[in-house]
């Protein structure tokens, strides 16, 4: 193959360089294209277009295949955690015995966050969605942290913020938690794992001890992992963009947050949940809905069947459906919203109209029964959501930061008025 391709133009020829990815993707490299040309390429949302080089993540949606600096999904969901895999993401290798515990035991000291934060708490309305408060708290501990603002910080001072933000997530997502249920807040302990910490934090009370169910605790790390990170998907290219202008890592996050919130992007799992509630309100016949899931003219969607980037199938939703299983049979839960999901699970994975048409159970609808059947509100989906993704978009932010890549600036097509003058009001 060419290592240039040839693009005519006004009949003029132009040589743009073709670059060709470790996994044989294949790019034109157009960003000289409007220099030599005076030409931009349109390309509404991005779906053709590349905006960085990374080396975090590889995703081959016709093969179904996702891997995290070369590793499999498969082979780290079943063998790693998650602040293992969060250390591969960030720092590019895993690490050995000695390095994961000290990256545990710095997590571990850096958990509690200022007792301050809690006025956040007291100005909140009481019915407040959790992703506006995460977004708000995540950016406010630049303000708790001013170190953090300097663009120009040394790698120890980026890898203290690092800490930090790893560390303070879950304590501020059982936060918003406890503050859903009118509840006193649970401090974190210096015994406890990541996992386990958090999970005291979510689910303990002040007055006893929590125990952990094994089963619970791997479906947490794999739920995580599963989600820790996609590419550049609408959240981490916001972040990474957002970081591009020197913003600090809080704001960027925050700022990826956001992103993560719209209903397109992060609500797919709580989606779900409310597609149950709705057929469950209605009498709960899942055939009836399956029937309208295949007339063409019938506006109803199954949410949590299929994917946009995944053709053939979620390799993340095959790991997940095992741990699925296995919280729904530890746990003993009784549910007619599960018990539908588990009818509409049963019918796509072996009616061939789903088959034909590769509509299989995705990530997001495991997830959403999971969390459910743990005892979460729909809305804090989301929120977990974010949790398990910090580590991905950490990761993009410190490679674009390493790599000096410059300030994300987009271009567009102006299809508005053509110049015209001010006309005062008499004359419009």
């Amino acid at each position: 193959m060419s290592d240039k391709a040839t693009i005519n133009l006004g009949g003029k020829s132009y040589e743009l360089p073709i670059i060709i990815g470790t996994e044989n993707e294949k790019a034109i490299d157009i960003s000289k294209l409007r220099d030599q040309s005076g030409y931009i390429t349109l390309d509404p949302g991005f779906k053709n277009t590349g905006a960085t080089k990374s080396a975090i993540t590889f995703l081959d949606g016709e093969q179904g295949i996702l891997h995290y600096r070369g590793y499999p999904i498969e082979q780290l969901a079943e063998k790693s955690t998650f602040l293992e895999v969060a250390y591969l993401l960030i720092y590019g290798v895993l690490p050995t015995k000695d390095v994961l515990e000290k990256f545990r035991s710095d997590i571990r000291k850096q958990m509690m966050i200022h007792e301050d934060m809690k006025n956040f708490f007291v100005g909140f309305p009481s019915k407040s969605h959790p992703m506006g408060q995460l977004s708000c708290l995540v950016g406010a501990l630049s303000a708790f942290y001013p170190e953090s603002l300097n663009p120009n910080a040394t790698e120890e001072e980026d890898n203290k913020t690092i800490i930090n933000l790893i560390a303070k997530m879950p304590t501020i997502v059982s936060w918003i938690q406890k503050k859903s249920l009118g509840q006193p807040v649970v401090y974190p302990k210096n015994n406890y794992g990541y996992i386990e910490n958090f999970l005291n934090m979510i689910f303990g009370e002040v007055t006893g001890e929590t125990n952990f169910d094994p089963v619970v605790i791997s479906a947490m790390h794999k739920l995580l992992i599963l989600h820790a990170d996609h590419e550049q998907n609408c959240s981490t290219s916001t972040v990474r963009i957002v970081g591009s202008s020197n913003a600090n890592l809080y704001a960027s996050i925050s700022a990826g947050i956001n992103a993560l919130w719209g209903p397109l992007h992060g609500g797919a799992n709580q989606a779900v949940i409310e597609m149950l509630e709705a057929i469950k309100n209605d009498g709960g016949d899942a055939e009836k809905y399956l029937a309208k899931a295949k007339d063409k003219n019938d506006p109803f969607r199954l949410m949590g069947f299929g994917h946009r980037v995944y053709k053939n199938f979620d390799p993340r939703a095959k790991i997940i459906k095992k741990a699925c299983d296995d919280i729904l049979e530890r746990l003993g839960v009784q549910d007619p919203v599960l018990d539908i999901a588990k009818k509409l699970e049963e019918a796509a994975l072996n009616d061939q109209y789903f088959i034909d048409r590769k509509l299989y159970p995705n990530v997001d609808f495991y997830s959403g029964i999971i969390y459910r059947a743990l005892g979460f509100e729909s809305d804090m989906f989301t929120v977990l959501f974010a949790l398990g993704r910090l580590p991905g978009w950490i990761a993009q932010w410190k490679e674009m930061r390493d790599n000096k890549e410059p300030i994300g600036r987009p271009r567009q097509v102006y299809v508005g008025e053509t110049k015209r003058d001010y006309a005062n009001f008499d004359k419009r």
